[in-house]
C-alpha cells in the first residue's frame, strides 16, 4: 500500500509540475477507493481535465456517476459553465426590478478574466464546506491544474477571506449583491479545512527530474506556508534498472532519475515518500490504473517487467511499421521563421510537454541567426533562465511575474486613478486593488504589452499549461468584445490583442505535444479552442520521440512501437506543419545544448 493513501482523511489533492502524472495517479487512487467499498468523488479543477478520456465516459460540470466503477462519481469544474452560472446568481434576482442601464453594468463588471477564475474558485470553496458532499462521500479527490494555477487556486481561500475581513469589497467583481457574509464565513470554512491534516492531504506528485523536484520543492514551501501541512511526495515513473538491457538510452534515463533523487532538495526528505515505476502502457483503461495503484511498488514494478516482456515479444514478431519518409526537424520550422524580422511565436501545449525547451531554443537559434528576439513566459511555475543557463548576443529574457505585475499595476492605478482623489478615496481604491482579481488583470496587461512588441521584432513566449492559457485567452477575448463594443459608435479604427493574435502574418501558434493518447487528445482540443477564437496554429512540434535511437531494453521497444502512429496522425491528421525532436539522454539545458537540439535531424 503506498504510504499516500494509508488512513486518507476526505478530502485528497494531487498537484505538480505538468506532465507528471498526476490525473493517473488521482484517477488510480479514486478507482482503488471506490473499489474498497467507499463512495467517492473525482474532481478535476483543471481547465484542461482529461478525466473524461481516462473513464472513458463524458463528464462535464456535473456529478456524474462513472459507470463502469462502482460508488465512483466525478465532476469537471468548467471556468467558463460557472462563470456564466455565477453571472446569472447575481443577476436573476433584479432583472426586472433594476433598469436595463444598471443591468448591464452590472453585467460588463462581471465579463471580465477575474469574475470567471472567482466562479470556478466558488464551486472549488463549496465542494470543501458543503455538508450534503461530505455525507455522501467519504472521499472527495481532487485532480489540480498544473502547479502554477493550483498554487493560486488553494491560496485563494486565503487571499479572498482575509479581503473580507477588512470589511470591503463593494466594488470588486464579487459585486454588490453576492452576499458578502455568507462568502466570508464560507471562506474561512475553506481556510480551516486546507489547513486540518484530519481533513485534507497533499499529494505533490514529481518525476525525477532536477527542474521538477526543484519546482516541487517550492509548491512544498509554498503550499505549506498557506497552512497545508500534511504533505506527501510521490515519485513516479522511475524507470526500472531490471529493464536496461544494455540499451544506451535506458541506462543514460535510469542514471539520471538516481542521480536527481540523490540530489533532491533537502526540503522534500523529510516528507512521507512513495516510488512509482515507469509503466509499459498509458493509463487509460481501468485495468491500467488498477495495476499503478492496487499493488506495492515492488510488486507492480516485476508484474509490469512481465508484462513488458510479453508485449515486447508480440511487437518484434508483428514489425513495427517505421514510416520511412523523412520528418521535419526543429531547424525546418527555424529556416521558415529565418525569412521573417518580426513576429509573435507562442509555443502551447499540456504541461509537461517541452514548452520551455522548444521555446529556448527557438529563441536562440533565431538570436544565433542575428534577430533581435525577445524570450518570455506567461507560465508562474517556469523557469526560463535555469533552461537557457547563459546569455545570448540579440536575446532578451523576462518573465511574466504575477507578483512583480500586480505591484506594478497598483502602483500605476494609484498614480493615474488616484491622483485627483482626497485621501479618503485613496484608501477606498487601494482596498479595492489588494483584491485577488487585481492579479488577472495585472497579467493580461502585461502579456498585452508582450504581443505589442512582436511588430517590431521576434517575441517567444512560452506560454503556461493549456487550461491556464485558455483563461488568458478568454480574457483577451472578453477584452477585445469590450473594445468592439464601445469603438462601434464612434467609428474609429483600433487594434486589439486578441485582433494581433489572429492575425496570422503576425502571430505563429506552435502547439507542442507528445507521441502519447494523453498529451495529443489535449493538443487537439486546444487546437480546436483556438479554431473557435479565429486564431490558426502554424505549426506542431512532436517532442521526445523515440524512433531515431537503437532500442534494446524492452520497455523502449514497446513505447516507440507506440509512438509512431501517433507520429504518423500528426502528420497525415493533423497539421501541414510539424517537426519532430528526439528524446535527448541528458536534459537539454544551457545555450549550446539548445542550439545543438535545433540541428538535430528527425
Amino acid at each position: 500500500m503506498q504510504k499516500f493513501l494509508t488512513d486518507p482523511p476526505p478530502f485528497l489533492f494531487f498537484t505538480g509540475k505538468g506532465g507528471v502524472g498526476k490525473t493517473s495517479i488521482a484517477c488510480s487512487s479514486a478507482l482503488f477507493l471506490a473499489e474498497q467499498g467507499h463512495n467517492v468523488l473525482l474532481v478535476s479543477t483543471d481547465p484542461a481535465s482529461n478525466i473524461a478520456q481516462v473513464f472513458n465516459t463524458k463528464i462535464g460540470e456535473h456529478i456524474t456517476n462513472i459507470e463502469s466503477v462502482k460508488g465512483l462519481s466525478a465532476l469537471e469544474i468548467d471556468p467558463q459553465a460557472a462563470a456564466k452560472a455565477y453571472r446569472e446568481k447575481i443577476l436573476s434576482p433584479v432583472r426586472g426590478k433594476l433598469p436595463d442601464a444598471v443591468l448591464n453594468s452590472i453585467e460588463e463588471q462581471l465579463s471580465g478574466a477575474c469574475t470567471t477564475e472567482i466562479a470556478a474558485f466558488d464551486e472549488f470553496t463549496a465542494l470543501l464546506t458543503d455538508p450534503a458532499l461530505r455525507q455522501t462521500y467519504q472521499y472527495i479527490i481532487f485532480d489540480t491544474a498544473p502547479t502554477g494555477h493550483t498554487i493560486r487556486l488553494l491560496q485563494l481561500p486565503g487571499a479572498w477571506n482575509e479581503f473580507l475581513e477588512q470589511g470591503l469589497g463593494d466594488a470588486s467583481c464579487l459585486g454588490p449583491l453576492a452576499g458578502l457574509d455568507k462568502q466570508r464565513k464560507t471562506y474561512a470554512q475553506a481556510v480551516d479545512a486546507l489547513s486540518d491534516p484530519e481533513q485534507t492531504r497533499l499529494i505533490l506528485v514529481a518525476r525525477a527530474q532536477a527542474s521538477t523536484l526543484d519546482e516541487v520543492a517550492r509548491t512544498h514551501i509554498e503550499l505549506s506556508h498557506i497552512g497545508l501541512k500534511d504533505q506527501f511526495l510521490v515519485i513516479n515513473g522511475l524507470y526500472p534498472q531490471q529493464d536496461i538491457k544494455e540499451d544506451a538510452l535506458a541506462n543514460a534515463i535510469y542514471e539520471q532519475e538516481q542521480q536527481a533523487l540523490l540530489m533532491m532538495p533537502a526540503t522534500l526528505k523529510n516528507l512521507h515518500l512513495d516510488k512509482l515505476t515507469l509503466l509499459s502502457n498509458s493509463l487509460v483503461s481501468l485495468d491500467a490504473l488498477r495495476k499503478l495503484i492496487a499493488t506495492s511498488v515492488d510488486l507492480s514494478f516485476e508484474h509490469d517487467i512481465k508484462n513488458t516482456k510479453k508485449e515486447t515479444e508480440k511487437v518484434q514478431s508483428a514489425p513495427i511499421i517505421i514510416d520511412n519518409e523523412a520528418h521535419h526537424s526543429l531547424v525546418c520550422l527555424i529556416d521558415e521563421l529565418d525569412k521573417l524580422d518580426h513576429g509573435l511565436i507562442m509555443l502551447m501545449g499540456k504541461g509537461g510537454v517541452g514548452k520551455t525547451t522548444i521555446a529556448a531554443a527557438l529563441a536562440c537559434e533565431l538570436a544565433k541567426r542575428g534577430h533581435n528576439v525577445h524570450l518570455t513566459t506567461s507560465d508562474p511555475a517556469a523557469n526560463l533562465s535555469a533552461t537557457l543557463h547563459g546569455t545570448l548576443e540579440n536575446l532578451e529574457v523576462t518573465r511574466i511575474d504575477p507578483e512583480i505585475e500586480t505591484t506594478r499595476y497598483r502602483q500605476k492605478i494609484m498614480l493615474s486613478k488616484g491622483k485627483h482623489l482626497d485621501s479618503a478615496g485613496k484608501a477606498l481604491l487601494e482596498e479595492d486593488l489588494r483584491s485577488p482579481c487585481t492579479e488577472e488583470i495585472a497579467v493580461f496587461q502585461a502579456f498585452s504589452q508582450v504581443i505589442s512588441e512582436a511588430n517590431k521584432r521576434f517575441v517567444i513566449m512560452d506560454t503556461a499549461p493549456t487550461g491556464h492559457t485558455l483563461l488568458l485567452l478568454d480574457a483577451t477575448g472578453a477584452y477585445h468584445k469590450e473594445v468592439a463594443r464601445k469603438m462601434e459608435t464612434k467609428q474609429i479604427s483600433f487594434s486589439t490583442p486578441m485582433m494581433r493574435l489572429q492575425d496570422s502574418t503576425l502571430t505563429k501558434v506552435i502547439i507542442v505535444t507528445l507521441a502519447e493518447p494523453t498529451p495529443i487528445q489535449e493538443a487537439l482540443s486546444l487546437q480546436a479552442d483556438l479554431q473557435r477564437a479565429g486564431i490558426e496554429p502554424w505549426a506542431w512540434v512532436v517532442n521526445n520521440t523515440l524512433s531515431l535511437h537503437t532500442l534494446k531494453a524492452p520497455l523502449m521497444l514497446q513505447r516507440v512501437a507506440q509512438q509512431q502512429s501517433y507520429i504518423n496522425a500528426v502528420k497525415q491528421q493533423h497539421s501541414q506543419k510539424y517537426a519532430i525532436v528526439p528524446l535527448q539522454a541528458i536534459e537539454p539545458v544551457g545555450v549550446n545544448a539548445l542550439q545543438k537540439l535545433c540541428a538535430l535531424p528527425a
